[in-house]
């Protein structure tokens, strides 16, 4: 204990107990007015509301805590027994330590809060990685707490964490799988390949959209309204394509169709090109594109190539664009070749028929 400490208790030896707990009282309801009237009016006019969080968060805690202080000082008339005195106050400090506890867990979440809003300032701290420091924060609290409320029943710490350590050596071995979830959940939300909303298509080939990242599993929509939640240790392993990334959120979309090799070309271009000028769903901008794609065994394979505003557009854009060539080559006269073979069969003498 701190030889002021000492100084300022022992000061206290000529009052009672009663004396000793109004004093408290009034201690606390001095901080308590203090808090409210003045401290809270100041944050309140600040720009920010993570001052006033902080502010409400340890207002209680600290009214409290006087109060213990001076019941906890009082016993020394009201307890004769020093073991029923040092139970009496363990039981005090534990109730203080949880209030802290709380109102520590509060001030962490405020105070990351208002980092993550300053990114320019605190680019380490994002609103997608927060919910990874909130977790690392709690966790911190939470561990001082039970050291703190193993000094203060006299427990031996260091019999306790050899026990953590052959626990957790033990959790470690039966948990291993989920384990590599949550760290790869961990790895996930800091570095972020992608967000809640997101288009993603797997290594397996399941396209979605991302509608939770959680620590343990990720929950993505597929097209057909059916949810799907895969390990993060599966997804941290597997080659991930994000459709909604990049410097903008068009994608290209592309249609293979083959035509004859009597067609022309250039009558070819223009109505594939009018096709996609007439699809509403297409981006005007950047412009659609033909190109020839090189010489097959039975036709001459084109692409239409075009932009389309969101990835979910994607399959509904090439289901009108395949229907509407389909329909404009028919009336321009233009053939979709198709694979043809000429058999040519020999007969018992030699000659071909």
């Amino acid at each position: 204990m701190p030889q002021w400490l000492e100084t300022w208790i022992s000061s206290l030896e000529d009052l009672t107990w009663w004396e000793i707990l109004g004093y408290s009282v009034v201690v606390a309801a001095l901080f308590q007015l203090v808090m409210s009237r003045f401290v809270l009016v100041l944050t309140g006019r600040t720009k920010t509301e993570g001052d006033d969080r902080i502010v409400r968060a340890i207002r209680w805690p600290l009214f409290a805590s006087v109060l213990l202080v001076g019941i906890g000082l009082s016993l020394r008339e009201l307890v004769e027994a020093p073991d029923a005195r040092h139970v009496f106050r363990s039981v005090l400090w534990t109730i203080a330590i949880f209030l802290w506890m709380r109102a520590l867990m509060r001030v962490s979440d405020a105070l990351l809060d208002m980092l993550a809003r300053r990114v320019d300032d605190f680019q380490w701290i994002e609103p997608r990685s927060l919910p990874l420091y909130e977790i690392a924060a709690k966790l911190l609290v939470i561990g001082v707490v039970v050291y703190a409320i193993m000094l203060v029943w006299n427990l031996d710490v260091t019999a306790w964490l050899a026990s953590a350590g052959i626990l957790g050596i033990a959790i470690g071995f039966a948990a291993k799988d989920t384990l590599a979830n949550l760290f790869a959940g961990i790895f996930i939300l800091a570095d972020a390949p992608y967000q809640i909303g997101d288009y993603i298509v797997l290594g397996t080939g399941e396209r979605g959209r991302v509608t939770d990242i959680g620590i343990r599993s990720t929950r993505i929509l597929m097209r057909d309204d059916m949810e799907v939640t895969i390990p993060n240790g599966v997804i941290a392993n597997a080659k991930i394509v994000n459709e909604t990334r990049g410097p903008s959120r068009k994608r290209r979309v592309r249609v293979d169709v083959g035509v004859a090799y009597e067609s022309d070309l250039d009558h070819v271009r223009k109505v594939l090109l009018e096709v996609a000028g007439a699809c509403d769903l297409v981006a005007p901008n950047p412009k659609p594109s033909v190109r020839v794609r090189g010489f097959g065994d039975s036709s001459i394979p084109v692409q239409l190539r075009g932009y389309i505003e969101e990835p979910v557009l994607k399959g509904r854009v090439v289901d009108r664009l395949c229907t509407d060539i389909h329909k404009r080559f028919k009336e321009e006269g233009i053939e979709i070749a198709f694979p043809q073979r000429v058999v040519h069969v020999a007969d018992g003498e030699g000659s071909l028929a």
